[in-house]
């Protein structure tokens, strides 16, 4: 497949890749921790099946941004529509218990679906090089720190990030693979 053909959001299996992902209509869905939560469940599952590594990971009130490399399909689905699909379906089920008017605002008319969470085509960047990949690695990292969020003063502090584990050397996420030892 010709380079410019691909979507935006094309991920070569075996590759590693910066990837975002945002909430439909940049709504702020994942701001509460229970939401974050599912966002890590699917990391741990997909993990502990073999199917990506997570070397590097930031999750915000409406978007997230990882590395990550997908080592296999996951049946005839790539491992990251199945991490979309994970997660609207845990999305829906809490909203419709929690805040169903909420959920309305995710309702979408189409064949295969009643609500779309995720916004179509993520962004996907192929990580080529040392250099991109550390600059990839300290934008993920710094991001709750952005002047629109200001989530916490040290990227450190912030608990749904891989900051910690990179600069302090905490394990907080079974599942982090360290990005140093893959370039």
């Amino acid at each position: 497949m010709e380079e410019q053909l691909r979507r935006k959001s094309y991920i070569s299996v075996g590759d590693i890749f910066f990837w975002t992902a945002t909430i439909n209509g940049w709504k702020h869905l994942i701001k509460d921790d229970e939401y974050k939560d599912i966002i890590i469940n699917s990391f741990d599952f997909l993990s502990k099946k073999g199917l990506l590594d997570i070397f590097s990971f930031v999750i915000m009130p409406n978007h997230i941004h990882f590395i990550w490399r997908t080592n296999s399909l996951n049946g005839k689905e790539t491992v990251q529509g199945s991490f979309l699909k994970f997660t609207a379906h845990e999305f829906r089920k809490k909203l419709q218990k929690e805040d169903p008017d909420f959920l309305d605002m995710f309702a979408v008319v189409k064949q295969n679906k009643k609500h779309e969470f995720w916004q179509r085509d993520s962004l996907a960047v192929h990580l080529t090089s040392k250099i991109i990949a550390y600059q990839k690695l300290d934008y993920i990292h710094n991001n709750p720190l952005a002047e629109h969020w200001s989530l916490v003063k040290d990227p450190n502090d912030y608990t749904y990030s891989s900051c910690s584990f990179y600069e302090k050397g905490e394990k907080r996420f079974e599942f982090l693979k360290d990005l140093r030892n893959e370039f």
